[in-house]
């Protein structure tokens, strides 16, 4: 796989959200979405990115306008 740089299209792939449903990202065609990838649950580094993420939710959804 070729490695992605930022502003690239990523490529389709499908998963499991939160409610067990199944998603792709050909359901969000159209929208502007942030993706979130993270190596391992419970970590320090992953717990502060996460973190950073949710305190500029405001920033990140401002410039989705």
């Amino acid at each position: 796989m070729t490695s992605l740089q930022e502003g690239d299209k990523a490529p389709g792939f499908s998963g499991i959200d939160q409610n067990k449903n199944k998603i792709s990202l050909h359901d969000f065609k159209g929208k502007k979405i942030i993706l979130y990838f993270y190596p391992k649950d419970n970590t320090p580094g992953c717990t502060a990115e996460a973190c950073d993420l949710r305190d500029h939710y405001k920033l990140w959804l401002d410039k989705g306008k």
